[in-house]
């Protein structure tokens, strides 16, 4: 690993000259030659499963636009499936999974540690992408977040308001609590086999972390993350951690020192000089570009990118969007938005 790479200089708390950038999803549905690599793979499931082709996707964006990271190509939803449950997808509405409501459904699955029999393809595309990334682009490993993670196994699917989560969280805690153990002790072993094959940094995504509410915020999605984060700080002391709750507002302030993250990933839902002020003095922040400049692009993509570089140009800052590229993006505003950070 170079600590000249600087993805990892901002991440040590460095203030650069020019932000490095990557974007969330940047191997995806918006680029041509994911489409035709997908159509080769078959389906989402097996292109995630396949390392060799899961390599060329994410080197894919690499190529084309040289970013200063390339974050693994995979799915929160495989932790859900290496532990025993049923996974699919459903063209043009999303993942699908067998519901896990009881104690007796969190029993039935699988021990943590037999994760990896279903997940060593993933740890093989990452050391693929180790071996053949440029050598200062920074390789990214991810998972989801627990809390995210339980929403879609209780409900089997996403929601709009992630009501059966939060409906088991109320009406029988213990196994909420019991589902969510087992997620976070999975994940750790996920994300440290990642970081074993070559993950420089890894990132945690609360995607769904803005819907939890007073003390369910802290217990719920801040003190997974932070448990996930202290395990894997005891076993890889030297890989930085970014977090992302998602839709946190206000309660981005102290996250930083909540979780125990290097980094704290921003939505579009905070303005970049409000977090300056209240999240940035705590260590390295990441974001917030709405990613709806990437579908309209234009003066407003321009004039946007360079009012949150500016407003994040005191302190540590990786720029991204608030959240993952959209399949309607134009591939142009994409060049023009990183021509616009790296040229002013």
């Amino acid at each position: 690993m170079s600590k000249d790479k600087t993805i990892l200089r901002a991440l040590a708390g460095e203030t650069l000259p020019t932000p490095p950038i990557w974007m969330m999803r940047q191997a995806g549905r918006y680029l041509p030659e994911y489409k035709a690599t997908r159509a080769q793979a078959g389906d989402f499931l097996s292109l995630c499963y396949n390392p060799e082709l899961a390599a060329e996707v994410t080197f894919q964006p690499i190529r084309r636009y040289g970013f200063d990271a390339a974050i693994l190509f995979a799915d929160i939803l495989l932790v859900p499936q290496a532990l025993g449950a049923d996974l699919w997808f459903v063209t043009g509405e999303g993942p699908r999974l067998s519901t896990i409501t009881t104690q007796a459904e969190v029993d039935a699955l699988k021990p943590v540690e037999a994760i990896h029999d279903t997940l060593n393809p993933i740890y093989e595309t990452v050391k693929i992408l180790s071996n053949g990334l440029p050598d200062d682009t920074t390789l990214i490993g991810f998972a989801g977040a627990p809390w995210t993670v339980a929403t879609y196994m209780v409900a089997g699917r996403g929601t709009p308001d992630q009501g059966p989560a939060h409906a088991l969280k109320d009406e029988n805690r213990a196994v909420f609590e019991a589902l969510l153990e087992r997620i976070t002790d999975a994940t750790v072993l996920y994300l440290s086999e990642q970081i074993k094959a070559g993950a420089e940094v890894v990132k945690i995504f609360d995607s769904w972390a803005g819907s939890l509410q007073g003390s369910d915020f802290v217990d719920y999605s801040l003190n997974p993350m932070q448990r996930i984060t202290s395990e894997i700080k005891a076993m890889h002391p030297d890989t930085p951690i970014i977090a992302f709750p998602r839709g946190a507002g206000e309660r981005f302030e102290g996250a930083h020192a909540a979780i125990g993250a290097d980094c704290v990933a921003l939505d579009d839902g905070v303005t970049a000089e409000w977090a300056a002020e209240h999240v940035q003095k705590d260590g390295c922040v990441q974001g917030n570009l709405a990613s709806s400049h990437m579908v309209t692009g234009g003066d407003a993509l321009v004039s946007e990118t360079r009012r949150i570089v500016k407003a994040f140009s005191k302190g540590p800052h990786i720029f991204n969007l608030g959240h993952g590229i959209t399949p309607d993006a134009d591939p142009e505003n994409v060049q023009l938005m990183i021509d616009t950070v790296r040229g002013g």
